[in-house]
């Protein structure tokens, strides 16, 4: 046996097709680095101009405060042009930004409607105008923490608002309403809290980005914890995701790690088959799907089956030598991947752990890069296996490359409709198809399957069962084959 697999995988190595391909996935892979590491992310505070100020004011010109008509319009234009002109003059400091069109902005727009509009107060407009000045002041003075006091203390407020309100009331609907609220205004006080406490400046870095998301994701948790209903297995679902996300972000808020940094060797990695699988599942699909047509198509089977082996141990031989070429090629493309994207953006970011939320354990937990994208390979194995089995099967059956290569392939590319369609639909029968159990990704750290009723072992038993139906007509069109006019 170990014979006949020698001489398969010489038969394999001396191919140029396969050298080619590989040639080709480099350079899609020195492309997609480069990419990466020139692609920015760029935020826009409103990006005016000197002359969007200028048409603002000439169409301020064209409208009348006193005409009820244009009144509102007038304001709103009147109050976009003085906010722009603080963008302008602060267009270099993000968080300065930040505080502009947050708390700024309101106190801005507040004064010009009680400057035009019908209730006029000249004395509300100045004390408005001073209040603004002041906030400038503390722009100036780069005090950042004096507005983020100002957050919590409207924070902290609310919540006692809130509370109190509580106390004296006896509806339980009205009362289950106001729990609701009470643990929603929580999470917006601990918002605050964590930007004073971690020392996050204001801004759209990742920070502030994790914030953010920390906040909008425990509220959906929140949401999902406090209904009334029965949650549908979607539901669960995204109560999973919004609790995942939600812990990675104070993950990254409490530790100061980006982990979502795309312009790294970390990030490349920890997205190895989103970036790569197709290119390896098309070098598995072309070896398996001529490994054995082409022994008919140039007449060498006739060479094989006079040596002292049998059909099965000959046909044996191949589909194993197939199965080590799967190992090869994955290990060849991830060892190209380690050394274009270290040239590209250097190695220090494989020291960093990857970051995942384990359900099981429902604690956020640290793995090795090298670990974690070996545990994304062994969830993608079924697939590849599957796909490179059914080529193998029609490469025997129909002694047909091209059927071979094609069908594996639209079969990978229908993956998506049918399995999108199963969970849309609800079509239950479908659990038990194949593209819906070849992907054991969703199962990762306690994750729940595609459809209500999946585990990982029903799927991993689906996958045995659907190679055994591949393999064994297969084997038996392989014995039962007249090759005397071949």
């Amino acid at each position: 046996m170990s014979s006949l697999i020698k001489n398969e995988l010489i038969k394999i190595f001396k191919k140029k097709s396969i050298y080619i391909t590989l040639i080709i996935v480099l350079a899609f892979m020195i492309f997609m680095n480069i990419m990466y590491k020139n692609t920015t992310t760029y935020y826009s505070y409103g990006g005016y101009s000197e002359s969007d100020i200028e048409l603002m004011e000439a169409e301020l010109q064209s409208l009348d405060p006193n005409n009820p008509a244009d009144m509102s319009t007038y304001i709103e234009i009147q109050t976009q042009i003085e906010s722009a002109r603080l963008q302008m003059k602060y267009q270099d400091e993000n968080w300065k930004l930040s505080v502009i069109g947050t708390q700024i902005l309101p106190y801005i727009n507040e004064k010009n409607t009680l400057k035009y509009g019908i209730e006029k107060n000249e004395e509300e407009v100045k004390r408005i105008e001073n209040t603004i000045n002041g906030l400038l002041e503390r722009l100036d003075q780069d005090d950042w923490r004096y507005f983020a006091n100002i957050e919590l203390q409207e924070a902290t407020q609310n919540l006692e608002s809130l509370e109190k309100q509580k106390e004296t009331t006896v509806d339980k609907q009205e009362l289950k309403n106001l729990e609701n609220s009470i643990e929603s205004a929580k999470i917006d006080k601990e918002v605050k809290e964590y930007r004073i406490n971690e020392d996050i400046k204001y801004g759209n870095d990742y920070l502030n980005q994790a914030l953010s998301e920390y906040g909008f994701q425990a509220k959906q948790v929140l949401e999902y914890k406090n209904s009334e209903k029965e949650l549908k297995y979607s539901e669960k679902q995204q109560y999973q995701n919004a609790l995942e996300a939600k812990e990675i972000s104070r993950y990254i808020i409490e530790n100061k790690i980006d982990v979502y940094k795309t312009d790294s060797l970390k990030y490349v990695l920890e997205n190895f088959f989103n970036n790569f699988g197709i290119f390896i599942l098309v070098i598995v699909v072309m070896i398996a799907g001529t490994i054995v047509s082409e022994e008919f198509n140039k007449g060498t089977i006739k060479l094989l089956l006079v040596k002292p082996y049998s059909r099965n141990k000959i046909l044996l031989s191949k589909l194993l030598t197939t199965f080590i070429m799967i190992a090869f090629v994955i290990a060849v493309v991830l060892i190209m991947e380690i050394i274009v994207g270290g040239i590209t953006f250097g190695f220090d970011s494989i020291s960093e752990p990857t970051v995942v939320y384990n359900f099981n354990t429902q604690s956020i937990q640290e793995i090795n890069i090298f670990a974690y994208v070996g545990i994304e390979i062994l969830t993608q194995l079924p697939m590849i296996i599957l796909l490179g089995t059914l080529a193998f099967a029609i490469s025997t059956i129909f002694t047909n490359s091209a059927l071979a290569i094609t069908i594996s392939l639209l079969g990978y590319m229908s993956t998506m409709f049918i399995n999108q369609l199963a969970i849309i639909y609800d079509i239950k029968i479908l659990k038990y198809f194949v593209t819906m159990n070849w992907d054991l990704t969703p199962y990762l750290f306690g994750g729940l399957g595609n459809m209500e009723g999946m585990s990982m072992p029903m799927s991993i038993i689906i996958c045995i069962v659907y190679f055994i139906l591949i393999a064994i007509p297969t084997f038996w069109v392989m014995k039962k084959r007249n090759i005397k006019n071949i």
